[in-house]
């Protein structure tokens, strides 16, 4: 069972509808005893940074789960925001995020200036490493919305790269942490293959 992390960030009735339509079980909670009991994790987020850092680390479940990602090594995947605060900092703002992947998130600096901020719409990825929540995909197209991206400190925690007027990192892990820049939930049967797989890891 994935436990949807419940912090009063992201779209998660749209997470839950995606993981539903493919069979997955999961719950959208904030509950400490529903979270140890869980599988995995999922980590949604949309908004500014220190918002979404300070709302995690202030929700009562917070220590529960680092304890369970951590030290019990259970699957967690972050999506947008969510696996923005995976990393060390973000030049969004000016609180810590969780460093359990070692990597800054930065704002888009684009030669091209034809090119608009916020990054949205359809993009191709390419993973680095077909394994694990890209398996099975016909085409790693996804929907993108955010003007920061990620820069690994590692290049072994790379999963995915796009382009949009330069390559970025778009997909990290290390061990069973996980994340993607794009919307699953918003990226159609590409989005529901990628639920599909992190469920079935």
């Amino acid at each position: 069972m994935i436990a949807i992390l419940d912090y009063g960030i992201g779209n998660l009735k749209s997470i839950y509808n995606m993981f539903k339509k493919v069979g997955i079980e999961s719950v959208i909670t904030s509950d400490i005893e529903e979270i140890k009991k869980a599988d995995k994790y999922l980590l949604p987020g949309v908004g500014s940074f220190d918002h979404g850092i300070n709302g995690l680390k202030k929700a009562a479940f917070f220590e529960t789960l680092e304890k369970e990602v951590l030290q019990n090594k259970k699957p967690i995947l972050g999506i947008c925001l969510g696996m923005q605060l995976l990393t060390n900092s973000s030049e969004e703002g000016k609180e810590k995020g969780l460093g359990w992947i070692d990597a800054q998130t930065v704002k888009f600096d684009l030669e091209d200036k034809n090119l608009s901020i916020p990054h949205m719409g359809w993009n191709k990825t390419n993973p680095s490493n077909i394994k694990d929540i890209y398996h099975n995909l016909e085409e790693n197209r996804f929907y993108f919305v955010h003007s920061y991206h990620v820069v690994c400190n590692d290049e072994k925690n790379i999963l995915a790269t796009a382009t949009y007027g330069k390559k970025f990192t778009c997909s990290i892990y290390k061990d069973n942490i996980y994340g993607v820049q794009f919307h699953p939930e918003k990226s159609h049967k590409f989005g529901m293959q990628l639920f599909k797989n992190f469920g079935e890891m």
